[in-house]
């Protein structure tokens, strides 16, 4: 049975869109993200995150409150924008990403994960030569991670929601592992975390899904204001 969506089109490669998902949500796919703490590492060195409570609540914050209503809503515009050609829309949304990144080092990540993106469907050879060309065809100068991820995920034949939730669980592995080796927490800790994360994507798809260009929004503050003390932190594990 087809699940595509309509207008989807025939997946490049024999990979079922399941398995595209998952590997496109993978710490293995090598994009850099394990690398980042998207400001946590700062609100540790504050003593705001201290324990596994403390990192839960904060982790579950930014899924809401940051990457539901930025990253997210820009993915599920951007899957169906890429399955029709439609350019026009896809740059719109890039430029969108890279004008309300808040800080240098937010900015710098969102740049080196796209390019890693682009690197990674050049070097699958024929496997992602539909990915590569459609985002080197886009003139994105550069592809957001959003975008560039939004590109791959367009080209399996899974739903735009089951693409957020690979996305938003890819995030969750990524910032949990940060947290581990940041707090520092155990692995029984992180599994909790991780755990409690994955209650709440849903939910947070949901509300992404729902949003607008009217009412996307990409307003952090006090991440901000963490990430641009990160920039200059003493000692630090993490790019961002």
């Amino acid at each position: 049975m087809n699940t595509a969506e309509p207008g989807a089109p025939t997946p490049t490669d024999s990979v079922p869109g399941l398995l595209q998902i998952l590997w496109l949500a993978s710490p293995a796919l090598p994009v850099g993200g394990f690398s980042y703490s998207e400001g946590l590492e700062a609100a540790v060195d504050a003593d705001w995150v201290s324990d596994e409570t403390s990192a839960t609540e904060w982790l579950t914050d930014q899924l809401q409150l940051g990457l539901a209503r930025a990253d997210l809503a820009v993915v599920a515009q951007a899957i169906p924008a890429w399955r029709c050609g439609d350019m026009a829309r896809i740059r719109a949304l890039n430029h969108w990403v890279l004008h309300t990144r808040e800080t240098q080092e937010f900015r710098l990540q969102t740049e080196q994960m796209g390019r890693s993106m682009l690197e990674w469907a050049r070097n699958l050879g024929p496997l992602g030569t539909g990915v590569f060309e459609r985002l080197q065809s886009a003139g994105l100068e550069p592809p957001t991670y959003p975008l560039a991820s939004a590109c791959a995920a367009a080209h399996s034949d899974a739903s735009v929601r089951d693409c957020l939730m690979g996305y938003a669980f890819g995030w969750s592995e990524n910032m949990v592992q940060a947290a581990i080796k940041s707090v520092p927490l155990g692995q029984s800790a992180g599994q909790r975390m991780l755990a409690r994360l994955a209650q709440a994507i849903p939910a947070a798809v949901t509300h992404a899904q729902s949003l607008t260009d009217d009412t996307r929004q990409a307003f952090t503050p006090m991440l901000a204001i963490l990430s641009a003390r990160h920039e200059t932190q003493y000692s630090r594990l993490f790019r961002s």
